[in-house]
């Protein structure tokens, strides 16, 4: 499905938008609410990526010693999650796969830490890459190693299986930490049930908890997709206005960086008593801003969104901090560098950072390949208030923002 985009002569300026709870949230406690069943969960993430995960978790009961098939499809976080998860299954024998992407994208790092750990997880294909068939086993050692600039989500992965091991976890990371907001956010949430934790300096320390009290937990509002808010109105007039539910102040997710990033474009953001926020543009952006810089590596789920939304107002940009990005949905610096480039950016990327040139050259109705990409074709959206677009196969966004084409409808946008 190609959808034509373009700003609505009825666009409103001020909208109300209901997000449902952060997939990053979501998918940590979905898996440990099946390591601990007495634990409820209110506001869960509707994305595709949440149901993928908690509908494998919920086939996984019927696994037995005669393997079965659990097929993530796209969804990276349920991967690298459930490989650890069913490596504590006692008894159970699965065989986890995903989309030809999937295949495609590394499960080395933590499939080699589980595997020190005591864990018995081989590959089916390529080594190094899913399919991996995984036995559940009692895993009693408690001390592993592994770089600490890879995905936040192998360590996070260690980390919400680390309560159930015998002798709990002590994890060293070798390095520069990176994406340490969502490593943080693993241990809060663990935290908020009751685990005892620590982390000092590289290294992390997991007691023990093989039961919980009775606990629930209402999931903040998701700011990744709260991002593309912040670019519609950073791209819109003065005055635009959006309230977007629900949202905490002291968030556990690192895109809440937005908040101080947009201010560089205009934007406010306005905590509500009934935890709601409010997002304004309240002036066009420090004419002295040539180029915006930011350093990313501990968000970067945010990189697309900043990009489009600093090309969009004809400011140049340095990002940097975005190795993970390459092993994404797609390699996310490539895909930017081919869309954007069809606008007419001079832009520039290395392995982990992404430079564009300040232009005011901005081509129309330009056709955005999504690469299977949830956050290109959302990233992308708000650029239809400068100049029409056309997205390609819009419906990825269900991967993680379902209802994206109908708020944007909502908000006065043009979408055919």
């Amino acid at each position: 499905m190609d959808l034509h985009l373009e700003k609505g002569k009825g666009k409103r300026e001020k909208g109300k938008v209901k997000i449902t709870g952060s997939k990053s949230e979501t998918n940590r406690l979905f898996l440990l609410q099946a390591l601990y069943p007495n634990l409820t969960l209110k506001n869960t993430s509707n994305s595709d990526d949440s149901e993928a995960m908690l509908k494998a978790l919920q086939n996984s009961q019927f696994a037995t010693r005669n393997s079965q098939l659990i097929d993530v499809h796209h969804a990276g976080t349920a991967m690298r999650f459930l490989t650890a998860y069913f490596s504590i299954q006692e008894g159970k024998e699965v065989v986890l796969t995903g989309s030809s992407r999937m295949k495609e994208r590394p499960i080395k790092i933590l499939v080699d830490a589980l595997n020190q750990l005591g864990a018995e997880i081989c590959y089916e294909e390529n080594d190094g890459f899913p399919p991996i068939r995984i036995k559940g086993k009692k895993l009693t050692q408690n001390n592993v190693s592994l770089s600490a600039n890879v995905s936040s989500q192998y360590i996070s992965a260690l980390l919400l299986i680390a309560p159930k091991l015998e002798n709990g976890l002590e994890l060293s990371l070798e390095g520069e930490i990176t994406s340490i907001s969502y490593i943080k956010m693993t241990l809060a949430l663990l935290n908020e049930i009751g685990v005892e934790t620590s982390f000092d300096g590289n290294k992390i320390l997991v007691k023990p908890q093989f039961t919980i009290r009775n606990s629930q937990f209402i999931i903040e509002s998701d700011w990744s997709s709260a991002s593309y808010w912040y670019s519609i109105v950073a791209l819109s007039e003065i005055g635009t206005q959006v309230t977007l539910s629900s949202y905490k102040k002291d968030s556990l997710q690192g895109d809440s960086a937005l908040v101080n990033i947009y201010q560089d474009f205009g934007v406010e953001t306005t905590f509500n008593s009934d935890n709601s926020i409010t997002i304004s543009k309240e002036r066009i952006h420090n004419s002295q801003l040539t180029t915006h810089n930011s350093q990313l590596n501990n968000f970067p789920d945010i990189a697309q969104t900043i990009a489009v939304t600093c090309f969009g107002l004809g400011i140049g940009c340095h990002l940097t901090g975005l190795h993970t990005l390459k092993i994404k949905e797609t390699d996310r610096l490539e895909a930017l560098k081919t869309e954007l480039s069809k606008f007419g950016a001079n832009i520039s990327v290395t392995n982990d950072s992404l430079t564009i040139q300040q232009s005011d050259n901005l081509n129309p109705n330009i056709s955005i390949s999504t690469y299977q990409d949830h956050r290109m074709a959302m990233a992308f959206a708000p650029l239809a208030l400068k100049v029409p677009i056309v997205i390609e196969d819009a419906e990825v966004v269900t991967k993680s923002y379902p209802s994206f084409w109908e708020d944007l409808r909502n908000f006065g946008f043009e979408i055919e």
